[in-house]
């Protein structure tokens, strides 16, 4: 536990020996001072929670020593030893910033009180500065999310409204956005919580072991089936089932999904037994459901069986506010598992990575820091621990600066703003395409050979802007 520490100002050393031989006895840690110039540069060089001052010394009295102890620590308790009957300079001193004074000679069990009522109050006060703290930065984040913008607070609104009511959510959002995330927070805020969290990826389990996978097979029921095996819904029992990438998920599912949905009943693969299920169901997807409706890849009814609560999660790029939190945050946990003790970084840095389009959203950026923090050898992280590409890609640009110059008439300036923005819808799909140009002319809706043009246009080609010649 951190010492109590007190320093002890006055011009006779017998009133300095008394003092500090009492308090050392109750365990607090004491240093002496001469006059109230020692005891300021004491405080100077060293933390203290109280300064016991006589208000006569030479060189700086007490009271002004009191003066120059306030401008230095505001948190520093100060107690006035003064001459017997002098209320004037007591009352003074009170109003200067003193917590307490006390008159020559002065009762031993009198000092004892005063400064275990000084160390109690302090503590008292770190705790309330402590939770205020914590108050000022619970509406920064929600469980392990992090966010101050305005949008990330109306998801956090709508976590909290949708987690007390047992609906289906949909949560929507790039890749690397946080969408587990979300609907982690969603079942632990939930009546659910002390239930099981079951997580099923799409995408990741081939398309012949899905099936089984989320509703359970019969012994014999395929080859390979040696045994009874309960699917995702079973195993989600009175708690959460939460299918990721469910875009993915192929039409000849679909309707056996729907199914267990509507009716919250479902038959294992090669079973007759029909299973009860009580189950919320969150799911997530980095596709536009409706426009796989309108393609034929989702059924529609499913669509709408999904989409009663949409939480959309914005990419990092339309919150770049959040950067230096999330920053902070990262670096705070990265500092924890790796031991290391980053403590801030250089201007460069912040920059780079406000600038950076941010592909991967959150978690690209975690990646990036924990690589920066791994690379650094101080305690600052410097723009040359960053990745080339993010430190080297152009900044986005200010269009806000372009729609200003009223220099360049306004059909320009229009034209201007129009290029920039179809520039860097370009290299962000570019980027999420990984380079292949097919996949990006169909990412923004246009044919290939209007997106070779508009590579050309912007020199998209060019080496330095980062775009190969990947097919």
């Amino acid at each position: 536990m951190k010492s109590f520490r007190i320093i002890i100002a006055d011009d006779e050393p017998t009133i300095r020996l008394i003092l500090k031989e009492l308090l050392i006895k109750e365990g607090y840690e004491v240093e002496e001072a001469a006059n109230g110039e020692e005891a300021i540069l004491a405080l100077r060089n060293a933390p203290f929670n109280l300064a016991i001052l006589d208000y006569r010394m030479p060189k700086m009295d007490g009271m002004e020593a009191l003066r120059q102890i306030k401008k230095i620590d505001p948190s520093v308790a100060v107690v006035m030893i003064t001459a017997h009957g002098n209320t004037d300079v007591a009352m003074e001193a009170i109003r200067e910033g003193a917590y307490d004074y006390f008159p020559k000679p002065f009762d031993n069990k009198e000092i004892v009180f005063v400064v275990k009522r000084v160390k109690e109050r302090q503590e008292l006060l770190k705790k309330i500065e402590r939770l205020e703290s914590q108050l000022r930065h619970e509406h920064k984040r929600f469980d392990k999310i992090v966010g101050a913008s305005s949008k990330m607070q109306e998801v956090f609104a709508l976590i909290r409204k949708v987690a007390t009511n047992d609906v289906t959510v949909l949560i929507c959002g790039e890749s690397g956005t946080g969408k587990e995330l979300v609907a982690s927070a969603i079942h632990y805020q939930s009546y659910r919580r002390k239930k099981p969290f079951i997580k099923v990826s799409c995408v990741a389990i081939p398309e012949t072991l899905l099936e089984s996978e989320m509703f359970g097979h019969e012994k014999g029921s395929f080859t390979g089936a040696y045994q009874l095996k309960p699917g995702k819904f079973e195993m989600a029992q009175e708690g959460t089932l939460f299918l990721d990438e469910i875009g993915d998920m192929p039409l000849s599912l679909q309707p056996k999904l729907l199914r267990v949905i509507q009716e919250r009943e479902l038959e294992r693969v090669g079973g007759t037994k029909t299973i009860k299920v009580d189950i919320r169901l969150i799911a997530a997807t980095g596709k536009d459901l409706a426009e796989c409706v309108k393609n034929q890849t989702f059924r529609e009814d499913l669509y709408f069986r999904l989409n009663v609560i949409p939480i959309y999660l914005p990419p990092l790029r339309e919150r770049r506010d959040d950067i230096p939190l999330i920053l902070e945050h990262f670096i705070i946990y990265y500092n924890q598992k790796l031991g290391k003790q980053i403590t801030s970084w250089d201007q460069d840095f912040m920059k780079a990575v406000m600038d950076y389009s941010w592909p991967g959203n959150v978690r690209e950026l975690e990646n990036i820091i924990q690589r920066a923090i791994i690379l650094s050898s101080g305690d600052k992280l410097t723009v040359d621990l960053l990745p080339p590409n993010i430190h080297t890609e152009p900044a986005m640009p200010d269009l806000a600066a372009i729609a200003d110059d009223f220099s360049v008439p306004m059909p320009e300036r229009i034209q201007a703003i129009s290029d920039k923005l179809e520039e860097q819808m370009i290299r962000h799909a570019l980027k999420k395409a990984n380079f292949r140009r097919q996949e990006t002319a169909d990412i923004l809706g246009i044919s290939r050979k209007s997106l070779h043009n508009k590579m050309e246009k912007y020199n998209l080609f060019d080496k330095d802007n980062l775009v190969d010649e990947k097919e």
